[in-house]
């Protein structure tokens, strides 16, 4: 059994996140999680095996997380809910790590990236002007991490708010940070008719990897 961390935030809305290391085979992952038949299918058409073993950690994980049997499912923009229970989930994986966020009233989300991934492209896709002027400068590593934080946090943010056709780069801003193992994080998302929502989150970089999930 992998279970990586199960972390109760100190935040006024209860959230709890969890993280799952992926060392099991698929056989063992199926032999120690109880997928509910419908869900099994659908995994078992999936032709890639680490993508099956990813969905299976990720209900490994909700077992260890919930004391009773929930049923997980998607809408249909693919946001996540859990069937039999009102608290508000979103889930994240790589090919190593799987992570889930809960929390009972609020929206929201959660991203993990591999720092073995290279983040370049995600100065002109997803970074503001200001954003990218903070990483030119930047040791080539040092920059790949803080890219690594961007494109997680705004992956987050874009989870949590749920809308369809958000601009990166323009619809959510995340204020200057020095980097560190682990952070605070501020972002502003601005929708459609320029409504504007702060949105704090906290970060943390293990393994060559970097999570992180909003706390309000």
């Amino acid at each position: 059994m992998a279970l990586y961390l199960i972390k109760d935030l100190d935040d006024d809305y209860h959230s709890r996140v969890g993280v799952w290391q992926i060392t099991e085979t698929e056989a063992e992952l199926r032999a120690l999680t109880s997928v509910p038949s419908d869900e099994m299918e659908e995994i078992s058409y999936i032709k890639s095996e680490s993508l099956r073993k990813q969905k299976l950690a990720v209900r490994a994980l909700l077992d260890a997380m919930f004391e009773e049997k929930v049923y997980l499912s998607h809408h249909d923009n693919g946001k996540p809910y859990i069937e039999n229970s009102a608290i508000n989930i979103s889930i994240t994986h790589t090919q190593k790590y799987v992570a889930v966020i809960l929390n009972p009233t609020e929206e929201v989300g959660i991203d993990c990236e591999s720092l073995d991934r290279d983040f370049s492209a995600v100065k002109k896709k997803a970074l503001s002007e200001d954003e990218i002027e903070e990483v030119e400068d930047l040791e080539e590593d040092e920059r790949n991490e803080q890219l690594a934080i961007y494109w997680c946090a705004k992956e987050a943010v874009y989870k949590k708010m749920s809308q369809y056709k958000v601009d990166f780069a323009e619809q959510i801003e995340i204020e200057d940070f020095r980097m560190r193992g682990e952070g605070e994080l501020e972002a502003t998302f601005t929708d459609k008719d320029g409504f504007e929502e702060d949105i704090e989150l906290q970060y943390i970089t293990f393994d060559r990897h970097v999570l992180v999930w909003t706390v309000e």
